[in-house]
């Protein structure tokens, strides 16, 4: 997103539910998210934590997941009719190269802070996440809203893939903009002060 505005595309990754939202109907902390005309929302994970992290790491109910299943893709379905697009998308990822990534983590001291606990814990339970995201799958690939599978090993081409596939999606115009003309420098008579009278840091490279 660092080529987009921020006034109009925002990211959106929500914590853990607090006591309150613990409380409340399981998508009401989602809608006040939701975008309105021409904004564009990405959201990590989303709803389906429900259906594949708190499956699997034994954080909801049956009744809860059972319950999110059946009202998943009527909520979408109504989000749909009300003019919004909708685009799912799962970056698959094959064990080896989730292991090589975290090896490759593993091995920088700069980049090992990335490896959570948790982290490890769902890469041993790789096998259920997918069995997870199958039933997903099964009951929230719906017509309105169908999942779309972006193959990732290789991450460059998986979000070239995925950013052609959603400009696919939408009827625009280029709005590339020409090349300006810098203007000169304003003619004002100026010194600059002494450079020891000023503290610069240390220059080790």
């Amino acid at each position: 997103t660092e080529r987009t505005s921020p006034r109009v595309v925002k990211v959106v990754a929500l914590p853990k539910p607090t006591e309150r939202e613990q409380t409340q109907r399981y998508f009401q902390r989602y809608v006040e998210h939701l975008p309105a005309a021409g904004e564009i929302v990405l959201f990590d994970r989303s709803w389906y934590n429900r259906s594949n992290v708190e499956r699997v790491m034994g954080f909801c109910t049956d009744d809860q997941y059972e319950e999110f299943l059946r009202s998943c893709p009527e909520f979408e379905r109504m989000l749909v009719r009300s003019g919004m697009t909708l685009l799912k998308y799962w970056f698959s990822v094959s064990w080896q190269e989730q292991r090589r990534r975290f090896e490759s983590r593993n091995q920088e001291s700069a980049k090992r802070w990335k490896l959570s606990e948790m982290d490890l814990e769902e890469h041993r339970r790789y096998v259920e996440y997918s069995m997870a995201k199958d039933a997903t799958f099964k009951y929230t690939d719906i017509k309105q809203a169908p999942w779309y599978v972006v193959p990732s090993d290789d991450k460059r081409t998986a979000r070239l893939n995925c950013i052609s596939h959603i400009l696919s999606q939408f009827e625009y115009e280029d709005v590339l903009r020409p090349p300006v003309e810098l203007p000169d420098r304003e003619a004002v008579a100026y010194v600059r002060p002494p450079l020891h009278e000023q503290t610069f840091v240390p220059r080790r490279y």
